[in-house]
This record gives structure tokens, sequence and C-alpha cells, in this order.
């Protein structure tokens, strides 16, 4: 059975551990539902698990960071759906660890073209078609590295807490026009992410002890506690909210 929903949600780096977890929420919901990623077998591999309608869903393999490819996964929502509703500008990359003498500044513009080109790219081009509607709900995905310094991250430390600015900025830019602005700021979650954060430490082990002593709760976030957050500012439920940040860290930042 074909079902015409009224509406649609964009969601980027939806390959990745959070972003697949979001996806199964939002599948639940009755909207038109919009893969973005460069892993195209894998966006297949999450039509497939979640059962979502052909009709309902459209794939797209793009890269954030590249001006064309931004506009080409916006057009072809328009075209297909007529609308975007909610738009989870999520996809992000760690880039290589090091204390900063050590980074070369090409590390540095390789987490930035994905991290801060691509959250200022996504939010340039979904912006205007959610003015025409005067309606619209944008989350972009920062970090708790966004809101503290971590030592050995400073270039990923930058790009989230310029993510940060950017929803905040933004936030008031797109106020008048029904549009709401927030961001997520994930801590320690279990994702593949977090297994290469933790081997680049030299020793898995120590790094998942001090990582989870790090956080009152005591253990790793699941991407399904992060994407039920994002799932709440990507709705109505969350009407009168903009301009915010959500940290789901298990209580870290208050250590």
């Amino acid at each position: 059975m074909v079902h015409n929903y009224s509406t649609t949600a964009i969601v980027t780096g939806a390959a990745g551990g959070i972003g697949k977890a979001l996806i199964k929420r939002l599948a639940k919901r009755e909207l038109n539902l919009v893969l973005v990623d460069l892993a195209e077998e894998m966006l297949q591999e999450i039509v497939f698990e979640t059962g979502l309608e052909k009709a309902n869903v459209l794939v797209v393999k793009a890269d954030v960071s590249i001006e064309q490819d931004v506009k080409m996964f916006v057009q072809k929502t328009v075209e297909k759906f007529g609308r975007i509703d909610y738009f989870a500008n999520n996809a992000g990359i760690e880039g290589p660890r090091g204390v900063i003498e050590n980074l070369a500044v090409e590390d540095l513009d390789l987490v930035y073209k994905v991290n801060v080109r691509g959250v200022f790219l996504g939010l340039q081009y979904v912006i205007p078609v959610m003015k025409k509607q005067e309606s619209g709900a944008i989350l972009n995905t920062s970090s708790l590295a966004g809101l503290m310094g971590v030592p050995g991250s400073s270039a990923y430390n930058m790009s989230k807490h310029a993510v940060i600015g950017l929803t905040r900025s933004v936030a008031k830019e797109s106020a008048p026009y029904g549009i709401r602005v927030n961001a997520v700021c994930p801590g320690t979650i279990n994702t593949q992410m977090m297994r290469r954060i933790e081997e680049s430490s030299g020793n898995v082990r120590k790094q998942k002890t001090l990582n989870e002593m790090s956080t009152p709760l005591g253990r790793y976030g699941e991407p399904e506690e992060v994407a039920a957050v994002m799932n709440f500012l990507l709705s109505e439920e969350s009407s009168f909210v903009t301009g915010s940040l959500y940290t789901v860290d298990g209580g870290m930042l208050d250590q």
C-alpha cells in the first residue's frame, strides 16, 4: 500500500551509528525520509531493514562538503516530496588526533571541510525552502567537544564549537520565518567513531575505562539514546524550542 505523506525529513550522515538510529525512529512516524551519505550501500541496507516504502524514501549519495552535492540532494528532495519539514544536519568526522604541534594544517582542513563547511552548506540550501513554507525544524549535530576542551582533539573541538556558533546565529536569523534551529551534543556514544578514537589512543581498554569513569552514569551512551532526543527536536513536540543545545552525555559535562 502506497502512502502519501505530507511531511518530509532529511538526514545527512544517515549511514553512521547515530544517523541510522535516528532513521529507525523517524521511520515509525508518517513522513517521507531522505537518507544522505557517501555509503550508498549501507543506506540501501537501512531502507531494507526498516521496511521503508519506495514511494516514501529517497536515497542520495552525496558529500556534504561539496556545494553541488548539497544543492543536488535538496533539489531532489523538493522535486520528489515538495517540501522539507525536518533537517538533521548530522554528517561529521572525528579526523586525525594528536597534540596541536603534531597535526598538519591539512588535518584541520579535512575536519573543517565536513564538520563546518558541510553544516554551513546544509543550512544555506535547506533554509530557503523552509522560508517559503514559513516552517521547519533543523537539528545540527555538534558534540560535547563543542562545549569543553579535549586534549589531542583540537581540530575536532574547534569544528564542533563552530557548529554551536552557527546554530545560535542561524536560530535567530530564522525564527521570524517559523524555523527552529537547535543542536545536539552527544558525549561518549557507542559508535564506530568511538571505536576509532579508542584505537587511536594506543590502549583501547584503558581509554574505554577512562571514558566510563568520566561519565557519572558510568557507561557509554547508545546511538538510540541520542536519536530519542533528536527525534523530539525534529518534531512538533519541541515547537517552542530554538537556539538550544541538548547534551546527551550521561552527565559528563558537569565533571
